[in-house]
C-alpha cells in the first residue's frame, strides 16, 4: 500500500491545477446535476400531478428550498467538528440517493418523504467539497482563484444537463418513445438517484489521492495529544439527522410551520450577533455592520433571483412556445440550465474584464458591484415583462425573448454572486467567522421563503376563471413591479458605496 500524500506535497503541485481538483470537481458536477435537476422538477411536478394551486406550490417549494440552505450551516457545522468533511459528504449523498429512490419508486405517495432526505443530505453534503477544494492551495498561492473558478465550471455543467434533462424526461418532451407515460416521473426522479450515486462512487475511488484533507477531526486529551473522536459523537450525528428527517417533512409540508421557524430564527441569529458585536473593537465592529449591509441585500436579491425554480417555471410550463432559435426545446429545460450555460461560458469573460478594469485602476468597488447586479437583475426582469408584446391570442409568447431575459439576469449573479462568502470571510473577527458563515447562509434561506412569497403573491393575483393570455399579463406585470425593486435596490447600494466603504475600512 503507497504512502499517504502529505498536505505538502499535495499543496507543492506543478502547473495551473492540482490533479486531485479533478475528483472533486466531477463529485460536484454530478451532485449539481442531481440537486438542479431535482429543484427544476419540484413545482411543476406539484402542480401538475399532485394538484396542489400555484400559489401553494411556490410556498412549499420555498420552504424546502429555505430548509436546504438552512441545514447547510448545520451541516457544515457538524462537518467541521466531528465528522470531517469526507464523512460528511458520504452521509450527506447517501441520504440525497435514499431520498431519490424513494422519490422515484413512488413519487406521489412519498414525495415529502424524499424531499426531507434530500433536504438533509443536500446539507451535509453542499458546504463541505468546496472547502476540501480550498484546502489543495496554500494561503495567499495566486493560482486558487483558478482552481475555483474550474470548479464553479463544474457546478454549472451539472446544473445545465440536470436542470434541462429531468424535466424534460418528466414532462414526456424527450425520450417519450421509450418511456411510457406513467414511468416518466419515476424515471426522472431516478435519474437524479443515478446521478449522486456517481458522484459518491467517483469520490470514493480518488479520495486516496487527497492525504489527509478533509479527514475526521481529532479530539486533543489533557496531555496535549491528538485522540480519534469517540464513536458515539459521529453515531449521534447520524442518528439526529434521521430524526430530523420526519420534523423537516412535517414543517414542508405545513408552511404556516416554516413561517414560525423564519419568524424566530432570523432574530434570534441578529440578536445573538449584537450580544458578541459588543465584546470586539469599535473598527472591527464597524466591519461586522457592513457584513451585515450584504447580508441585507442578499435576501432581497435571491428573494427575486430565485423566482426561477417558482413563477417561471409556471411561466415557461404555460405561456412559452418550444422553439428556440429554431431548435425545439422544452421550455422549462430552458428556464432551469439557461441560466448555467450562460455562466459557463461568461465567468471567464467576467473575470477577464475585472482583472482588465483592475490594470487601469478602473475596477469597481465590491459594493457597486453589488449594486450592479441588482441592476443588471432587474433589467432582466424587463425583458421577462417584455415578453407580452410577443403574446398572441392564446397567451404563448417567444422563447427566444425570454432566454434573452435569462441571459440579462446571469449577468447579474456574476457580479455579485461570487463576492459572498469572500466577503464573509474578510469582515467577520476570527471568533465570528462560523456565526458569520451561518448568517451568510441563513440569507439565502430568507431569500427562497420571500421568493415563495412574492411567486405566489403573483398567483394569487391571477383572475380566478381567466385565460392562458390574462395569466400572462398578471405575471408579467409582477415582474415588471420586481424588476423596479431590484434596480431601486441597486441604486441605493451604489448610493451608499461611500459609506459601506468607509466601514469596511481596508478590506477589498
Amino acid at each position: 500500500m503507497s504512502q499517504q500524500l502529505t498536505l505538502e506535497e499535495i499543496q507543492n503541485f506543478k502547473g495551473k491545477y492540482p490533479k486531485q481538483i479533478w475528483s472533486l470537481f466531477f463529485s460536484e458536477m454530478w451532485e449539481r446535476f442531481c440537486f438542479y435537476g431535482m429543484r427544476g422538477m419540484l413545482v411543476f411536478f406539484m402542480i401538475d400531478q399532485l394538484k396542489f394551486g400555484e400559489g401553494q406550490s411556490q410556498l412549499q417549494y420555498a420552504a424546502i428550498q429555505a430548509f436546504v440552505y438552512a441545514f447547510t450551516f448545520v451541516g457544515g457545522l457538524f462537518a467541521d467538528k466531528i465528522l470531517g468533511f469526507r464523512k460528511s459528504l458520504f452521509w450527506g449523498g447517501s441520504l440525497m440517493i435514499l431520498g431519490s429512490i424513494l422519490l422515484s419508486a413512488d413519487p406521489h405517495s412519498l414525495f415529502f418523504l424524499g424531499i426531507a432526505f434530500t433536504v438533509v443530505g443536500t446539507g451535509f453534503f453542499k458546504p463541505n467539497i468546496s472547502t476540501m477544494v480550498g484546502e489543495l492551495y496554500k494561503k495567499g498561492d495566486e493560482r486558487t482563484d483558478a482552481g475555483f473558478s474550474l470548479f464553479y465550471a463544474g457546478i454549472n455543467i451539472g446544473a445545465f444537463i440536470g436542470g434541462y434533462l429531468c424535466i424534460a424526461i418528466g414532462k414526456g418532451h424527450i425520450f417519450s418513445d421509450i418511456i411510457d407515460v406513467a414511468h416518466r416521473w419515476n424515471v426522472a426522479f431516478g435519474l437524479a438517484a443515478f446521478v449522486m450515486l456517481v458522484s459518491l462512487i467517483n469520490f470514493h475511488f480518488t479520495k486516496k489521492n487527497l492525504g489527509p484533507i478533509g479527514l475526521q477531526p481529532e479530539d486533543v486529551n489533557a496531555n496535549g495529544e491528538s485522540v480519534k473522536k469517540p464513536l458515539w459523537k459521529e453515531i449521534a450525528v447520524y442518528g439526529g439527522s434521521l430524526l430530523s428527517i420526519p420534523l423537516i417533512m412535517a414543517m414542508v409540508q405545513n408552511t404556516d410551520y416554516t413561517d414560525y421557524f423564519m419568524y424566530t430564527i432570523g432574530p434570534l441569529t441578529l440578536l445573538y450577533l449584537f450580544y458578541e458585536m459588543t465584546k470586539v473593537t469599535n473598527a472591527e465592529r464597524k466591519k461586522l455592520y457592513a457584513a451585515l449591509v450584504f447580508i441585507f441585500f442578499s435576501i432581497l436579491f435571491w428573494g427575486i433571483y430565485e423566482q426561477a425554480g417558482g413563477s417561471l417555471t409556471i411561466f415557461a410550463a404555460n405561456n412559452l412556445h418550444s422553439s428556440l432559435l429554431g431548435f425545439n426545446l422544452d421550455p422549462n429545460g430552458v428556464n432551469n440550465s439557461g441560466g448555467a450555460l450562460f455562466i459557463i461560458f461568461l465567468a471567464p469573460v467576467f473575470g477577464a474584464l475585472w482583472i482588465w478594469l483592475a490594470k487601469r485602476k478602473l475596477n469597481p468597488n465590491t459594493v457597486i458591484k453589488f449594486g450592479l447586479g441588482f441592476i443588471f437583475l432587474g433589467l432582466g426582469y424587463y425583458v421577462l415583462f417584455g415578453t407580452r408584446l410577443f403574446a398572441d391570442a392564446a397567451g404563448m409568447t417567444s422563447l427566444d425573448f425570454f432566454t434573452l431575459a435569462l441571459l440579462v439576469i446571469t449577468f447579474g449573479e456574476l457580479c455579485l454572486s461570487p463576492i459572498g462568502l469572500s466577503i464573509m470571510t474578510k469582515l467577520s473577527t476570527d471568533n465570528l467567522q462560523g456565526v458569520m458563515m451561518g448568517m451568510w447562509f441563513l440569507a439565502s434561506a430568507y431569500g427562497q421563503y420571500v421568493a415563495g412569497i412574492i411567486g405566489s403573491n403573483m398567483s394569487n393575483s391571477v383572475v380566478e376563471g381567466g385565460t392562458n393570455l390574462d395569466k400572462l399579463m398578471s405575471y408579467t406585470e409582477g415582474y415588471k413591479d420586481i424588476a423596479l425593486y431590484a434596480i431601486v435596490a441597486g441604486v441605493i447600494l451604489i448610493a451608499i458605496s461611500p459609506l459601506v466603504r468607509k466601514l469596511m475600512q481596508d478590506v477589498k
